[in-house]
């Protein structure tokens, strides 16, 4: 029952987070305890938030009372990481010098910022000061997911950070629901494997209730198990707990680098807090406008041309020899025989796992998401179509999914569907899905059945949406950096382009990558990292429309 592509409902619109990543966040040797040095950005009173749109959850009350001087004073203890836990995704060592760790207290609930809190989980690297430049702040991190652990996540990307280490602090965290931060948890490791063996594209009235029980068994794993917390993951929550960061930090704007879905949540923040925005960057950015359905369908396009650009890149390199042949129909049909094939009969992997249709599709869109994980899907579509074994399409499913060596899950999932959930007042039934079928399928022969059918993952949930889609509009915010890229599979170029309009003018400031893969600004490309750069280290705004090729 793995549906990799949707941002929501048991899918995984995951950001960067296939990279190595090597820290988590509790409690160690190397004390430090500190308030953070102040910004060097001009000073700007913390607004009060107003929700953008009435919710029915607890945690999306109209008008929010101010934090007391017990949280937005509090003094961060930063201490050595220890190695990620199994929530965060485990498997990696600590991350060593000059990775310092923090938990930062938040209301649960927003509304009653007086009530229970939570602990988030925070890391840092400080600013090196290299060449003698001046500390500007801190730059804080949001991976996407949503569900992807920040802690974890940014020590094995900083080197694509270095230039902006000199003159920020590089921090990121878990969020609400996520990993150490009160992490949403629903079903045990045999389990999810279990519940992973269920036809996640059902093809009869058998397998299509086989489906819906499988959805209410995790609704129900995750509300046994987590039903406290499941209220208050909402996406408007982490911008709330972004702006106390941001005080906490001792920052008098918010400098924030959003990637996938932590662009969503930068568009709530700066409709939230406009005033205090300061540099903010959003990379493969999420539409705004559009609803789960909408939004999924723009995802089955998005794989499926990534998939035609991978295929005739193939068919370029490989010849005859590629997996897919020349690309185009051929090779779609070639995938599609592989996916038929295997809902009959799984092929054997590592051990006694069996590669499945739905694992198939996952591994494929894994290997999407960067050019650099192309020859690995190669090598398996070819291991698949003619060697018999499934083991490479598996390896790379399993990184999505956030499953480990041991066959140890993260909280990846749980946390991705609790967030969605919290967020999208949306509750799709079979027989929405299957009057959708046709219009998916003709997105993606490939994808369409499992983006669609993943739109199920939040029928009969707990805890009712906020809304049809996030509010991001910021009159008066600084100018605010949206970088698409046109072979994004998992987040359309189309989608930075709303997001630039919703921002409002002279806000959003549309830059554009002609590439290839998930987000822009880590893929290499000089032109893109210099005008990005440029923007965070010297407030030089890029011009409207800049495009890098």
């Amino acid at each position: 029952m793995h549906h990799p592509l949707v941002r929501g409902a048991g899918a995984l619109g995951l950001a960067v987070v296939l990279a190595t990543s090597t820290a988590a966040c509790e409690s160690g040797s190397g004390t430090n305890t500190t308030k953070a040095e102040p910004s060097t950005a001009s000073a700007s009173p913390s607004a009060s938030a107003t929700s953008a749109s009435a919710s029915a959850s607890a945690s999306a009350s109209a008008t929010v009372p101010p934090l007391p001087a017990s949280l937005t004073g509090q003094q961060l203890t930063w201490r050595a990481c220890p190695a990620p836990s199994v929530a965060q995704g485990g498997g990696g060592e600590a991350p060593g010098a000059p990775w310092e760790c923090a938990t930062l207290k938040a209301p649960l609930d927003h509304t009653h910022p007086d009530g229970r809190t939570i602990d988030l989980a925070l890391i840092r690297a400080r600013a090196t000061g290299a060449g003698g430049q001046s500390r500007i702040g801190s730059l804080i991190y949001n991976f996407g997911g949503p569900g992807a652990s920040g802690v974890a996540t940014l020590p094995g990307l900083a080197k694509d950070y270095a230039d902006l280490n000199a003159r920020y602090d590089l921090v990121s965290f878990d969020p609400r629901g996520v990993g150490d931060s009160a992490g949403v948890h629903c079903l045990d490791d045999a389990a999810t494997d279990a519940s992973a063996a269920v036809d996640g594209s059902p093809d009869d009235a058998a397998e299509v209730t086989a489906l819906d029980t499988a959805n209410a068994d995790y609704t129900a794993a995750c509300e046994q198990h987590s039903g406290t917390v499941l209220p208050y993951v909402d996406t408007v929550s982490a911008a709330r707990d972004l702006d106390l960061m941001r005080q906490v930090l001792g920052d008098a704007k918010l400098h924030y680098f959003g990637i996938s879905y932590g662009t969503e949540l930068g568009g709530v923040y700066a409709h939230q807090y406009p005033g205090n925005v300061g540099h903010l960057v959003m990379d493969a950015v999420v539409d705004p406008t559009k609803d789960p359905l909408q939004g999924a369908l723009g995802q089955a396009q998005g794989f499926q041309r990534a998939l035609e650009n991978f295929m005739k890149a193939c068919a370029e390199q490989a010849g005859a020899s590629c997996p897919t042949g020349p690309g185009g129909a051929e090779g779609t049909r070639r995938i599609t025989d592989l996916l038929t094939a295997l809902d009959a009969r799984p092929l054997p992997a590592d051990g006694s796992r069996t590669l499945t249709q739905d694992l198939a599709v996952t591994g494929i869109a894994a290997a999407l998401y960067n050019r650099n994980t192309w020859n690995a899907l190669a090598v398996g579509l070819q291991e698949a179509m003619s060697g018999g074994t499934g083991s490479t399409l598996l390896a790379l499913a399993d990184s999505y999914t956030g499953r480990d060596q041991q066959g140890h899950y993260s909280n990846l999932s749980a946390a991705n569907r609790a967030i969605s959930c919290a967020d999208d007042r949306q509750r799709y039934t079979s027989t929405d899905i299957q009057e959708q079928l046709p219009a998916f399928r003709q997105a993606s022969p490939v994808f369409g059945d499992f983006t669609a059918w993943g739109l199920t993952g939040c029928t009969g949930w707990p805890v009712s949406g906020h809304a049809d889609h996030p509010e991001v509009s910021a009159p008066g915010a600084a100018p605010i950096v949206v970088i698409g890229n046109t072979g994004d599979p998992a987040t359309p170029f189309e989608g930075a382009q709303a997001m630039a309009r919703q921002l409002g003018a002279g806000v959003g400031v549309d830059v554009t990558l002609q590439g290839q893969g998930h987000g822009g600004y880590d893929s290499g490309n000089a032109c893109l990292k210099q005008a990005v750069d440029q923007y965070l280290l010297a407030d030089r705004v890029p011009a409207e429309g800049t495009t890098c090729t």
